[in-house]
């Protein structure tokens, strides 16, 4: 009997040792990436799906080892800003970052520089895209980054500031440098963020994925014949045309579909290290994407194909298995939950929420709305600057300075934002509602057209004329 309770006594500190270990993070995100464009959503939508024959087994499985987000959404779509936003935890309009061509601030304050301090190996590989910044990024102890949109192909990749030659589809690369950063440090708690270029256009998919798909082809939704209000040419045979040719691009899927091989490889190495269970994995997008509503292609502006992205979050030590979840949450919602997650204060200044609550199934008093903003790029004038306020069921959208623009959508009988309610009689009291929730909503998150915005005539000049389409068209493939 002694021997036994001896051995037992063996094993307290180990226990211990497990239950009061830190976990690790692993935050992997795409570019473009829109918030259907995975295969577990495709099934879910069955005969509403637009790609029925898209396949993404690794996003499906982490959906069905963790939590699955059915209404997550950015608040400012676009690169940098969402980027910026995932980072700190703040409105774009407070956290200087208003546009793409905006460099990150040194000084904010991010999950990574609070883990850092805390003891965690912090980590940024791959796509940063804040202007055309260089140098060891902000608040992380190692990063392996490129600049800028950087290129599909043996892509320029700085070493902690040192610019290194790689060989290879870049994403591929990323995820050699987040597998072995992961190995070097498994023994202390990590947090490593990996930016894919994928799916960006224009669109370069690796040799083993140029076949994906022959079947590709985009079912049709209602909005695509609803041209967005702040475009010229309304719903003529013209726009429909081109809102349709906008659907498919299958080179599209086809790098998605290879960045969610990178994303097997990574919960693979975390299977093989025994780091599965200690992991706290998020994947995401950084904004959604059109694929011909609204006869648009981009993402900036503020109807449901823009705003939503993907999300999932698996956690074995809190998170139950292929859980799916309907309240709306946020990319400022990714900071906050990390640091909670890992024992640490949540500044006050960080806007959004920890999802600690709603992954343990305790989910009081959760937001019910949010706020959302775009501030028009010199360099792309094609989208105005917008503000819109959405709840579950109801969205506004306003254009300063064009008030005949204003939006208003009744989603739950209108999901595809077909019908525009604004100006109906019969929906005075949702207006006057959600004119409320704006106005509650712009003050709670002290909303303002920051400094940093563009400003008119400053800067890069929209599109003149003389050759300014094609030039606006090379810079849309580079933004």
């Amino acid at each position: 009997m002694k021997p036994i309770i001896l051995s037992l006594l063996a094993l307290l500190p180990l226990a211990v040792s497990a239950a009061e270990r830190k976990p690790n993070f692993l935050f992997v995100y795409t570019d473009d990436q829109r918030w259907d464009a995975m295969s577990v959503v495709q099934r879910e939508q069955g005969e509403r799906a637009r790609f029925p024959w898209f396949r993404t087994p690794n996003m499906d499985r982490l959906a069905a080892e963790g939590v699955r987000f059915r209404n997550a959404f950015v608040t400012l779509s676009l690169c940098a800003p969402s980027r910026a936003a995932f980072l700190t935890g703040r409105y774009n309009h407070l956290n200087g970052v208003a546009g793409n061509r905006l460099p990150f601030p040194t000084n904010n304050v991010t999950h990574a520089s609070l883990m850092r301090a805390a003891g965690y190996a912090t980590a940024y590989i791959g796509k940063w895209h804040m202007g055309g910044q260089r140098g060891q990024r902000p608040g992380f102890d190692y990063s392996a980054s490129f600049i800028g949109q950087g290129r599909y192909w043996d892509c320029p990749v700085e070493i902690n500031g040192q610019a290194t030659p790689t060989k290879g589809w870049v994403d591929d690369v990323s995820t050699d440098y987040a597998i072995q950063f992961i190995k070097e440090h498994r023994d202390q708690p990590f947090s490593v963020v990996v930016g894919y270029k994928a799916c960006h256009g224009p669109c370069d998919p690796p040799e083993r994925a140029k076949d994906r798909f022959p079947e590709a082809t985009a079912g049709a939704v209602p909005n695509l014949d609803v041209r967005a209000i702040y475009r010229d040419g309304g719903n003529t045979q013209a726009g429909k045309a081109e809102a349709r040719a906008t659907a498919t691009g299958p080179d599209y899927f086809r790098c998605i579909s290879a960045a969610d091989d990178n994303l097997g490889r990574l919960l693979k190495a975390l299977d093989d290290l025994g780091l599965a269970r200690d992991t706290v994995v998020v994947f995401a997008s950084d904004n959604g994407y059109y694929k011909g509503e609204h006869g648009l292609g981009d993402k900036r502006s503020a109807y449901e194909e823009s705003l939503r992205i993907p999300l999932i979050v698996r956690y074995p030590r809190l998170i139950p298995k292929s859980k799916v979840l309907d309240e709306m949450v946020l990319n400022l919602d990714l900071a906050p939950t990390f640091l909670d997650l890992a024992g640490l204060a949540v500044p006050g200044e960080m806007q959004g929420r920890s999802w600690r609550p709603l992954l343990a199934g305790k989910p009081a008093d959760w937001r019910k709305s949010f706020f959302a903003e775009y501030f028009r790029e010199n360099a792309f004038p094609g989208t105005p600057t917008l503000v819109a306020v959405r709840t579950a069921d109801a969205k506004l959208v306003k254009y300063p300075g064009h008030e005949e623009w204003t939006e208003l959508f009744d989603l739950a009988r209108d999901p595809y934002e077909t019908k525009n309610l604004v100006k109906d009689p019969a929906h005075k009291d949702l207006l006057a509602r959600m004119e409320t929730e704006f106005d509650q909503q712009a003050k709670a998150v002290q909303f303002r057209i920051p400094d940093y915005a563009d400003k008119p005539g400053e800067g890069d000049q929209p599109a003149n004329k003389k050759g300014g389409k094609k030039k606006q068209k090379k810079q849309a493939g580079a933004e």
